[in-house]
């Protein structure tokens, strides 16, 4: 009954869940760019083991406990926010929404929480610090031309950027069979069942028609003088992705004086070394299941990873993340901060500002309401001692 009514929920006002959201971004744009959103790499199995990582898990209530005020406030690299989760960085968004960079950045900066604009979005960087200055972090794509990934280093410093976040996860492209099925790819090649579907949905052909494809916007600078969107684009591709090695990342230490943060780390080796080299903090995440389909889960790496080093650095967590209970879980797994992408991408696209909004304010209800009922008034109480684990998992991990 409750799936039947969600298909005719029109308007954001009406959505109770994050799922709500995306069933109305479904709707409003066409089959490839909801592809491209939704979709992984290959079989995509990682995208159901990142989602069941979640479900596989409970949480454990205790009882006769004070849950008068509740304290979701979280401190990250010295800021105050006002709970333990974020917007994590998605590319290409004025291609799905108009403007959707800055509506995600309004919304994380009205909300107090952090907004990580993508090295692909089609905003500036200086739009988003003028639209958040104290929420807005930046994710580098490392171009093969390092001058150019330089520059954007030095442009964010002077921003007055606090963090930057450099993704390592892309050694090369993943292998999207979904986009490779809709043409969706450079060149564009869109098939003809593709084009017929865009024509279903008015308020997306609108927007595209009024605009265009969207500007990589961060990136427009260092291509050929006069270059249209599409020609960054090709600049884009030629110069990305370009794979990393440590010797890169110990550069970008130098170069970087605020809070340095490697997103994409998934082995415990890895997150030793990125100690060792002075990174301030971690995101554990296997990019959304979009690279490596056989990946594991984030957060079944993440315990490990927290035991390693935990204690020299922050981490953080991304993928498979639908509910404030899973925000939650993964706190009491050894997560500092959570992030999240798809959902909120999907309430921008659903409503624009107003989705963008809703998003976040669902994740801030659905984690009070857990709180209450978990019994624990405050975030920084979450442990492992609120989680239900197996014998052998009990005796690695319970605290005594």
């Amino acid at each position: 009954m409750c799936a039947v009514r969600r298909e005719f929920v029109m308007k954001v006002d009406d959505c109770i869940n994050l799922d709500d959201l995306r069933i109305l971004a479904k709707k409003r744009v066409p089959k490839l760019i909801y592809d491209f959103i939704e979709g992984g790499s290959e079989d995509e199995s990682g995208l159901i083991r990142n989602e069941d990582a979640f479900r596989n898990r409970a949480l454990v209530p205790r009882y006769m406990v004070d849950i008068t005020t509740i304290n979701q406030e979280t401190e990250l690299f010295g800021r105050t926010y006002s709970s333990a989760y974020g917007i994590a960085p998605t590319g290409g968004i004025s291609n799905y929404r108009h403007q959707g960079d800055l509506m995600l950045a309004r919304a994380a900066r009205d909300a107090n929480v952090p907004f990580i604009m993508s090295g692909a979005a089609t905003a500036k960087m200086e739009d988003m610090a003028r639209e958040c200055p104290d929420h807005g972090w930046y994710q580098l794509y490392t171009a093969k031309d390092r001058s150019i990934s330089d520059d954007q280093i030095k442009r964010a410093h002077d921003l007055g950027i606090q963090t930057l976040v450099i993704t390592v996860d892309v050694p090369a492209s993943g292998n999207r069979e979904r986009n490779k099925r809709n043409g969706f790819g450079r060149p564009l090649k869109l098939t003809w069942e593709c084009k017929f579907n865009a024509l279903k949905h008015p308020l997306w052909m609108k927007d595209y028609l009024t605009h265009g494809i969207a500007m990589l916007a961060n990136w427009e600078k260092y291509a050929p003088e006069g270059s249209s969107p599409e020609q960054v684009g090709e600049f884009v591709s030629d110069q990305f992705p370009a794979a990393l090695v440590w010797k890169d990342i110990e550069n970008f230490r130098k170069l970087w004086p605020g809070n340095l943060v490697l997103k994409g780390i998934m082995r415990v080796d890895d997150a030793i070394r990125a100690a060792e080299v002075g990174v301030d903090g971690l995101m554990v995440s296997n990019h959304g299941a979009r690279q490596l389909d056989r990946a594991p889960s984030p957060l079944d790496v993440l315990p490990a990873i927290d035991a390693a080093v935990g204690d020299r650095m922050t981490l953080m967590l991304d993928g498979g993340v639908r509910r404030g209970a899973d925000i939650m879980i993964a706190l009491c797994m050894g997560a500092k901060f959570v992030f999240m992408g798809r959902p909120t991408l999907y309430g921008c696209i659903a409503g624009g500002q107003l989705g963008a909004a809703k998003a976040v304010e669902i994740v801030r209800s659905e984690i009070e309401t857990n709180m209450k009922q978990l019994g624990c008034p405050a975030l920084d109480q979450l442990g492992p001692d609120f989680l239900h684990w197996d014998i052998d998992e009990a005796r690695k991990n319970l605290r005594v």
